[in-house]
């Protein structure tokens, strides 16, 4: 299969009878009828703070857990002490994570996210070296990255934007940290998130972003004249600034 590879990436099954009602109750998405579907979803904190993303779909008898590499131990952890009596294991699954822009091979799946970022396939052999300059795309469609904009046990999804990235479904049910996320959809206005911002210069991912001399946020992934940021929106009808970069809002 052709296909770049995902290096940071590791991938788990999740087996068992009980494995597709164990992970709805748990996680933001709605994952019934999930074979031949690519789902992406968060596990937050009761008190609706994110946690770890992933990818999942069917895979034979299993469900497979698409996960970053350095959150994977965490994950096991989290969701085993949630198993209690249900059957179902956790455990690595063995497969390489590939992913491309283009044509996708026959049982390559469309990232779920945005249509820019291609398709997803898990191999047993891993992928060709990738030349894809992902941060780029990532930057340019404002989506954020697990461990940069994405900061477990501090991150509230809905301000990184998984409503427009089709990772929260809103009708499915109760999950863990659903109190918290509802209440921000239906009775606030956000007033802070994640924004893509011009930028004129660079910065360290983290560097706090000044209008004027009042706090208004912090910049993260840089690309191409461009930049995620985190913003409170109520300042930034200005020019601000991130160490020695000037930030714009991108209206565009």
């Amino acid at each position: 299969m052709q296909g770049e590879a995902a290096s940071d990436r590791t991938v788990l099954k999740i087996t068992g009878e009980d494995r597709e009602h164990f992970l709805q109750g748990l996680v933001t998405n709605d994952v019934r009828g999930i074979d031949g579907r690519l789902v992406y979803a968060a596990l937050l904190t009761p008190q609706g703070k994110y946690l770890a993303d992933f990818f999942l779909t069917g895979h034979g008898d299993a469900i497979l857990v698409d996960v970053e590499t350095g959150l994977a131990e965490a994950l096991i952890r989290r969701l085993s002490m949630y198993k209690l009596r249900a059957k179902v294991a956790i455990e690595p699954a063995g497969l390489h994570v590939l992913r491309g822009l283009g044509e996708p091979p026959a049982d390559a799946l469309p990232d779920p996210r945005d249509p820019a970022l291609g398709w997803r396939a898990y191999a047993a052999e891993p992928g060709r070296e990738g030349t894809t300059d992902w941060d780029a795309i990532r930057v340019a469609h404002c989506i954020p990255e697990t461990g940069i904009e994405l900061i477990p046990d501090e991150t509230y999804i809905l301000e990184a934007g998984f409503d427009r990235l089709h990772g929260v479904d809103f009708r499915k049910g109760c999950y863990v940290g659903q109190e918290v996320t509802a209440r921000m959809k239906h009775k606030t206005e956000l007033k802070k998130g994640l924004a893509t911002v011009r930028i004129k210069g660079a910065a360290p991912v983290g560097t706090p972003i000044l209008a004027g001399d009042k706090p208004a946020g912090v910049l993260f992934s840089q690309s191409g004249g461009q930049a995620i940021a985190y913003l409170r929106f109520d300042r930034t009808a200005g020019p601000m600034h991130a160490g020695a970069a000037i930030l714009t809002l991108d209206d565009g």
